[in-house]
């Protein structure tokens, strides 16, 4: 729903879906006629999930149980290993009747256009399911959808879905990859069937404003203390500023596996850095925000980064002017406040102030008076 004040004061400035619909508007103010989103939701459904992190004097803890999993000690089911989860068949994937049901009915109740649905990457329970992309606003609503359905078809299941980023340690977090284009009319402008990878030259200044932009986009796309539990090498999320056609290495990538002007629809740049934890139409109205101004500046990416960053060394990553993403939140919350005006074309400075004022509060209060939904702050002690 949109929030507005009473007595005819006009919208709420800190309302989400406002900051996405006037991120909407600005895209037409720079000559083009909408922006088409597809967000990439992971998540991990566990059979069940126990804490104690209130009373730190007798000690802290958490479990997760999952069939799936490789610790399950049952005597039943078929487990995985760490990150040996990508697409396995039955009955290794326990999970296939809950995402049929998730997919059912955001099809059928919320119109939501499922693509496909698989088990992701890591053990216990970690799956995906794609939704078709649509305009700013209606995906970051189907977004929001999605996360609800999933959560309460768990419950009906008896098992539990989480969005954070890294809940299991020593294998692959969840990511909210995010693909975005540009259209006039029926034409997707980041398509150019002269270009060796298909892609426009207003789609590499896109990329080279998410790129110039990116550590500051990290306190928007990566919101949570445990956000960066994720970003570390070896488990498929990107850490590193760069992009390339095809390389998962790279925070920004160009799918390329269907190619040719029948195909030109589907062009399109996929952000890797966000997560799940993040709020979508902030991130939509972020990314809208580091793009455009890529596009106004005409600000190069760089060279593509074909080779796996994971594999290189510190010095080979200097030579190529590769960047590390933050380290932290508190890290990504500094780097948002020494490069936030690119975001003024969309976020008034109120909205800014208060992503940074509570960014921060989050930051003392888990470091002073643990919660237990932030358990697995705790992972690397």
């Amino acid at each position: 729903c949109d929030i507005y004040w009473g007595g005819n004061r006009g919208r709420l400035s800190r309302d989400p879906r406002g900051i996405s619909q006037k991120a909407e508007e600005y895209v037409k103010t720079q000559g083009f006629d909408y922006s088409a989103w597809g967000p990439e939701v992971e998540f991990f459904v566990f059979d069940k999930v126990h804490w104690d992190v209130l009373t730190p004097y007798k000690g802290q803890s958490y479990s997760i149980e999952s069939k799936e999993a490789p610790w399950n000690n049952e005597g039943s089911g078929y487990p995985m290993g760490l990150q040996e989860g990508y697409y396995p068949s039955t009955p290794s994937d326990t999970l296939t009747p809950y995402r049929n049901e998730c997919v059912n009915i955001l099809n059928n109740d919320f119109g939501i256009l499922c693509d496909n649905h698989h088990h992701e990457v890591a053990t216990a329970g970690q799956c995906e399911i794609d939704i078709k992309y649509d305009y700013l606003t209606n995906a970051a609503d189907a977004a929001q959808s999605y996360k609800y359905v999933i959560k309460n078809v768990a419950q009906k299941y008896g098992k539990v879905a989480t969005m954070m980023p890294k809940p299991v340690a020593m294998d692959a977090g969840s990511g909210m990859h995010v693909n975005v284009s540009l259209w006039k009319g029926k034409e997707n402008v980041f398509y150019d069937p002269d270009d060796k990878d298909e892609l426009s030259q207003t789609a590499k200044y896109f990329c080279g404003g998410i790129i110039n932009h990116a550590k500051a986009l990290s306190a928007i796309c990566n919101p949570t203390t445990n956000s960066y539990h994720r970003l570390v090498p070896g488990y498929e999320a990107p850490a590193y500023i760069a992009w390339s056609a095809g390389n998962r290495s790279a925070i920004v990538r160009v799918p390329h596996h269907l190619t040719g002007k029948s195909y030109a629809n589907l062009k399109r740049l996929e952000f890797r850095a966000p997560d799940p934890s993040s709020n979508p139409y902030l991130v939509f109205a972020a990314v809208t925000a580091a793009g455009m101004d890529g596009v106004k500046k005409k600000i190069d990416p760089g060279e593509q980064v074909r080779d796996d960053i994971f594999k290189m060394t510190k010095s080979d990553r200097a030579k190529r002017g590769i960047g590390v993403l933050p380290k932290s939140l508190g890290e990504a919350l500094d780097e948002l406040e020494s490069d936030r005006k690119f975001l003024n074309s969309i976020y008034t400075n109120d909205v800014i102030d208060t992503l940074i004022e509570l960014g921060r509060r989050d930051q003392r209060e888990i470091s002073i008076r643990p919660h237990p939904h932030e358990f697995y702050l705790y992972f690397d002690i």
